[in-house]
């Protein structure tokens, strides 16, 4: 990731800013990237302890983890109390109990945008997704674009970002299909591996946080996150299996209808609180390109260089090789796959 800033933007802060989901893969780098800044930062969660560790990442008492149910007016009003600018980074993939995507998506985020206009929070940065439609046959895809709907009916100069599929140490794409790699004899290649993503650096969309939260010239504008290249599901599932050593294993087409079945099926499991492997609602969602639109503001726009997939995926597949990181580094050899 490289800075190319020639000048320094009119800021806010850095004061205190409240990060709502600020324990999860994207939150802890959200965190840091604040508080790197110099924001005081309080990490709303449901559960605080999943955020304790984060406390070490700035210095003595500038992050501290409180519990919040962003369903409960209440409690968001409690956790925005005092504080200069909001993240707003819940969200799920699937649904669960009583964790709806209408629930968390767009009660949630209408509950913090309103309680930021009562208490004058200068900045809500809405984090969304590309591919948000109130269109879309995607519940997850409808209920983001709804979220960023009631956002901005409250305030209409909350920031919005939607970042492509993100990758990074702890991702649940990249890291999903290596693990399914060394236990099953093939991956699905649903709709036949054509669908186009953007894979987008975790640290770049922190950084990407920290600036739209910072910055006083950017309120109101929506920015679309990818990667410098653009990728279809195929060539993401060949770069897994080359860089993990199992070119072995093969492509099994999946025809969308056959894995809507199996999705239908496969997120049973999330009523006894195991996360499910696929849901009918991702296959929707795989039905359509995840990329930035060729008008869309982005990364650049921050002043952020994005990084590449091969420049930061290899640090962890390492583990699903065959002898793990005393395996041959494929990336030597000069053999990765290109984006396609």
């Amino acid at each position: 990731m490289t800075d190319t800033r020639t000048t320094s933007p009119a800021a806010f802060g850095p004061g205190l800013v409240t990060v709502f989901g600020g324990s999860g893969f994207v939150g802890a780098q959200a965190v840091r990237a604040l508080a790197r800044d110099g924001w005081r930062v309080r990490v709303a969660v449901r559960k605080p302890t999943l955020a304790y560790a984060l406390k070490p990442q700035g210095d003595v008492g500038q992050i501290q983890p409180v519990r919040c149910d962003i369903t409960d007016p209440a409690d968001v009003a409690s956790a925005l109390r005092g504080a200069n600018a909001a993240v707003n980074l819940v969200g799920i993939l699937h649904e669960g109990g009583k964790r709806s995507f209408e629930r968390l998506h767009v009660e949630g985020s209408r509950n913090i945008a309103e309680a930021c206009a009562a208490l004058r929070v200068d900045r809500l940065v809405q984090v969304s997704a590309i591919g948000a439609n109130p269109e879309s046959d995607s519940d997850y895809a409808r209920t983001k674009a709804a979220a960023e709907m009631a956002v901005r009916e409250v305030k209409p100069d909350a920031v919005v970002l939607r970042p492509s599929i993100i990758f990074g140490k702890g991702d649940g794409f990249l890291n999903r299909f290596a693990k399914m790699a060394t236990m099953a004899p093939a991956l699905p290649l649903i709709g036949g591996g054509q669908t186009k993503f953007q894979p987008v650096y975790v640290g770049d969309v922190a950084e990407a946080i920290a600036r739209a939260t910072g910055r006083a010239d950017v309120g109101g504008r929506t920015f679309e996150l990818g990667g410098p290249a653009v990728w279809s599901f195929e060539a993401i599932l060949k770069y897994i299996l080359r860089e993990t050593r199992r070119e072995q294993r093969m492509l099994a087409p999946l025809p969308f209808f056959l894995a809507k079945i199996i999705g239908g099926f496969a997120q049973l499991t999330a009523i006894v609180g195991i996360p499910p492997v696929l849901t009918r609602d991702q296959v929707v969602l795989l039905q359509s390109d995840n990329v930035v639109a060729e008008s869309a503001e982005g990364l650049a726009e921050l002043g952020i260089e994005p990084t590449g997939l091969e420049a930061i995926a290899p640090s962890y597949l390492w583990r699903y090789r065959q002898g793990g990181q005393f395996a041959e580094n494929p990336s030597a050899s000069g053999e990765l796959p290109l984006p396609a």
